[in-house]
């Protein structure tokens, strides 16, 4: 039967208008002379015959012979024929099923030339793993044939043929199928036998895809077994395809998944030169990419055998530091690197495998063993098939006429079938060695009596049947469309005026229909159906290559991935402890191009570089990071600061000085001291104040200035310790009242002293005039003076007091806690006024330095204010150079130096004589009025002795 496939007249119409114009008349003129003859003829017919019933009969004959009239006024013509071999079994079946496998790994590579007829290539190299496929198959058809609840009116044939592992053997096979036979002749489809229902295959995606692109056009349905490429999914190029393997979207997002599960940032790739490579391999770059992981290389293996690529490979795989390799390839492209790579010694290389040679026994060969073991990899879903391992065994080149089953038979157990029929290889061989390659068969005759059971190879191994699983199930998923469109009650259809179609007479968009949206279940119980991408959903074992006891390698399942909705919803579990690594340790591998950036560092990306490969930078004093791989270094707050790791903000050691440390204790200890010394002498006083020495000069005042002493070594104290509110606020109006009361109660005693040296250079007739210093003069100068200081000091206190502050800037580390002095103007006026003091002192005690007295005090105090100058004046400098603690031990040595300064200059002396020279202690002695010839004791200023006219004058005023 001759038919027009049902999208083909736009295409005729096309091809009508190139012949030249004279042609194209002659042709139109015999096809009008010829179809008005017929036309006659039939007119004739229908007088004679209109009430036979034979009438219909001729009426279909008509239209047959319409479509030969037809092709024959196009003067077509056969411009091919095709070399195609594979399994057919289509008697006494009612439908078809197609499919194509690839039998052989290549196409003998011939050197064409223009003149010769060109001829369809030879193949080579069998694949026993796609003879197991072929066969599922034809299992499954088998198995539908005798089950009556799918199909029960109906039994199923098949043609398969063999793509080689190339586009031009699928496109061979794809027109094939579309026309009924091995000659080229689109658009009409020209057989006698039952009709095709659907494709099964191509195979790999590239060729799926070359043969997508033609069944497309026509509707044809298809599925593929073994076809994951993601552009597959794509139903705008491919409306016809569907598929029992799931997408790579699915398989590149999980191996991304899986690679960030075990934390490698740094891998290699390496991608076939198809679709199926380049695309899955986008894919996970895209998804690792996202969550920081580097590529360190990324190859691509030649589509046909080129030694200098397959080298440059092995190259960067050897010099990469990355230890982790993805490989997204068919077993037939990968086996010329991975035979390349059993040559080297590169060892230490953790491969993940995609689905497509995870199982393979062509990599999974001994030779790969030392690099290949500890391999992780995905696997399509796996089943165990009832009875399918006795149905492979049941193969037998006795039991059947196909080429490929001879073929098989003479790889399997090394002889040559003694038939004629194995000529056929006779002449491959002969093309092979035309081209540079030699096929080696054995001089033994193969006897028939050969037995598949007891050899191993991959053709009888079952113990991984997931591609051929995946075979089994794309059977039964046409089976079932064409049984729900054989089903479809009349009047409930889903086509235009619900109708239904004829499962014997259908359109191939119409078996599309039933196909996108068929829901079955298998001998699994696992379910199938198809998205609107016409995918299924996504699960993979995760094998892993390990020995065996046996010194093999075995695939053990170590864990599963699943996903739906393109990967949005997903879930990845491991068995770790399951894993055997191919590491000295037995631990994971480790592929990073940086190790990680501990606690304290941060990242430094090197330029020119990928973003993983980084170096690791301390971080800043006061900067932390507590995580690995920090980006940027943290600051502390301002009250932390960064430990000795950088990994953890700890809060400031708090400086001040404090009672319980030695420099605390010794400057307390000093002040104490200092205090005991005065109040001692203020005991002395005491017990000897009738004497002439403690009555000399206001008795009282000198009382007033041991008290003031005593204040200011007590005031060193409360620089010692944690400073507080009340003690900022304390210790320095208390020194400058302490300061301010000392000094001007000695200067109410210079001016006396002074005045008595006026008197004593002045002449006996001016002594009348003499300005005298009563003692309560003495106490109102000491009263005015500190009388000031106390005003400055409470205005300080309300207006601008000082405060308690955490010093920060001084050092880091530390928080320096110190008094604010607050108001700088209000310091310098409380501590300018007692230097204004001290000056005053030091002018009247200088002036009044050299009295003829037995005991001189101006002298004393002139000294004593010396000290205290030389104190302050050291101590400015000191103070500003020094920091936290110690700036305050300054300030408090330069209180107690001048202190101590003040009490040695002034009291000591006058302890000596009353302590250890009392005869010296009389009024006579200290007025003047009698000389002393003790050269060992300090004179007196109590009186001064003038020469005048023989006359005594005495300055010293004695307490009444």
């Amino acid at each position: 039967m001759c038919r027009i496939s049902s999208r083909s007249l736009p295409r005729v119409a096309t091809l009508d208008s190139k012949p030249k114009e004279k042609k194209k008349k002659q042709i139109l003129r015999e096809s009008i002379k010829t179809t008005n003859s017929l036309h006659d003829q039939i007119s004739h017919f229908f007088v004679i015959m209109e009430d036979n019933k034979m009438f219909y009969v001729l009426f279909a004959l008509l239209l047959c012979l319409q479509d030969r009239i037809y092709v024959k006024g196009q003067e077509c013509r056969l411009i091919g024929k095709f070399d195609l071999h594979g399994f057919l079994e289509s008697k006494n079946h009612h439908l078809i099923i197609g499919g194509m496998f690839p039998f052989h790994f290549r196409t003998i590579l011939t050197n064409d030339t223009s003149m010769e007829e060109p001829k369809s290539p030879k193949c080579e190299g069998f694949n026993a793993r796609s003879l197991r496929w072929a066969r599922a198959m034809m299992f499954a058809i088998n198995e539908i044939n005798q089950r009556i609840d799918i199909l029960p009116r109906i039994t199923l044939g098949y043609q398969i043929f063999d793509t080689c592992f190339t586009i031009s053997k699928s496109v061979e096979g794809t027109l094939s199928f579309l026309t009924g036979q091995n000659e080229t002749h689109p658009n009409f489809r020209c057989s006698a036998g039952a009709p095709l229902a659907a494709v099964i295959g191509a195979g790999g995606s590239a060729l799926s895809i070359a043969t997508a692109r033609i069944l497309g056009l026509y509707y044809f349905p298809q599925v593929g077994y073994a076809s994951s490429c993601s552009v597959l999914s794509d139903k705008f190029q491919f409306p016809s395809f569907t598929r029992t393997i799931p997408s790579d979207i699915y398989q590149s997002k999980g191996i991304a998944e899986l690679v960030t599960y075990f934390g490698w940032t740094w891998v290699g790739t390496i991608a076939a030169d198809d679709d199926y490579g380049k695309y899955g391999i986008k894919l996970f770059k895209e998804e690792v990419e996202r969550n920081g992981v580097c590529i360190s290389f990324s190859e691509t293996l030649p589509r046909i055998y080129n030694k200098e690529a397959i080298d440059k490979i092995v190259g960067e795989i050897r010099k990469s530091s990355a230890n982790i390799i993805v490989i997204f390839s068919s077993d037939i492209d990968l086996s010329a690197l991975m035979d390349a790579l059993a040559e080297t010694n590169i060892t230490g290389k953790t491969y993940i495998s995609s689905e497509a040679w995870t199982t393979s026994a062509l990599i999974a060969k001994p030779s790969n063993y030392k690099f290949l073991w500890g391999t992780v990899g995905f696997a399509v879903r796996k089943a165990l098939i009832p009875s399918f391992e006795d149905f492979l065994h049941e193969l037998h080149p006795e039991n059947s006429t196909d080429d490929l089953v001879y073929e098989f038979w003479e790889e399997a157990f090394n002889c040559t079938w003694r038939t004629n029929k194995a000529a056929f290889y006779t002449n491959i061989s002969s093309e092979a060695n035309s081209a540079g390659r030699k096929r080696k068969i054995s001089p033994e005759l193969c006897t028939g009596k050969e037995n598949l059971r007891s050899i191993q190879n991959t053709y009888t191994d079952v113990s991984e049947l997931r591609l051929t699983y995946s075979v089994y199930k794309s059977v039964y998923t046409i089976a079932n469309a064409l049984h729900d469109l054989d089903i479809c009650v009349k009047g409930h259809g889903p086509f235009p005026n619900n109708e239904c179609a004829d499962v014997l007479n259908f359109e191939p968009w119409q078996l599309m229909y039933y196909l996108k949206n068929t829901k079955f279940s298998v001998f699994s119980n696992e379910s199938l159906k198809f998205d609107e991408f016409g995918d299924v959903d996504g699960y993979y074992d995760i094998l892993n290559w390990q020995w065996a006891s046996n010194e093999s390698l075995v695939f053990s399942k170590i864990g599963r991935y699943t996903a739906t909705g393109s990967g949005a919803t997903f879930e990845l579990r491991i068995d770790n402890s399951s894993i055997i690594w191919n590491t000295p340790t037995g631990l994971p591998p480790r592929s990073v191009c940086s190790e990680s950036c501990i606690p304290g560092t941060r990242k430094g990306i090197r330029q020119g570089e990928p973003v993983c490969c980084f170096d690791c930078i301390a971080c800043a004093d006061g900067e932390i990071t507590n995580e690995t791989d920090a980006r940027e270094c943290i600051a502390c707050p301002s009250d932390f600061w960064s430990n000795s790791h950088k990994n953890e903000c700890v809060l400031k050691e708090v400086e001040f000085l404090a009672t319980d440390e030695a420099l605390g204790i010794t400057l307390v200890f000093l002040a104490v001291f200092g205090a005991s010394l005065v109040i001692a002498f203020t005991v002395i006083y005491v017990m000897y104040r009738e004497t002439a020495l403690v009555k000399a000069n206001d008795r009282s005042l000198s009382f007033v200035i041991q008290i003031s002493l005593v204040c200011t070594f007590m005031t060193s104290i409360l620089f010692v310790g944690k400073p507080e509110e009340w003690s900022c606020m304390a210790r320095q109006t208390t020194l400058a009242l302490g300061f301010s009361l000392c000094l001007s109660c000695i200067l109410g005693k210079t001016i006396v002293l002074m005045l008595a040296k006026r008197a004593a250079k002045s002449k006996v007739a001016d002594k009348t005039k003499q300005i005298t210093m009563k003692p309560l003069y003495q106490k109102i100068v000491a009263v005015i003076g500190l009388t000031i200081e106390v005003g400055i000091c409470i205005a300080y206190l309300i207006i601008y007091p000082p405060w308690v502050y955490k010093n920060m800037e001084s050092q880091n580390v530390k928080i320096i806690l110190e008094c604010n002095e607050g108001s700088i103007e209000f310091l310098c006026s409380m501590f300018g006024f007692d230097v204004f003091l001290a000056i005053l002192c030091f002018i009247t005690a200088f002036v009044a330095r050299k009295l003829p007295d037995n005991f001189n005090e101006a002298k004393f105090i002139t000294f004593g204010m010396l000290v205290f100058f030389i104190v302050w004046i050291s101590f400015v400098p000191a103070y500003l150079s020094t920091r936290g603690k110690f700036k305050v031990a300054v300030e408090i040595f330069a209180i107690l130096a001048s202190s101590f300064g003040l009490l040695g200059c002034i009291f000591v002396p006058k302890g000596y004589i009353i302590l250890l020279k009392p005869e010296r202690n009389t009024e006579e002695i200290v007025g003047g009025r009698q000389a002393t010839n003790d050269k060992s004791a300090p004179a007196t200023s109590a009186s001064i002795t003038s020469e005048i006219n023989n006359t005594t004058i005495s300055t010293v005023v004695l307490d009444d």
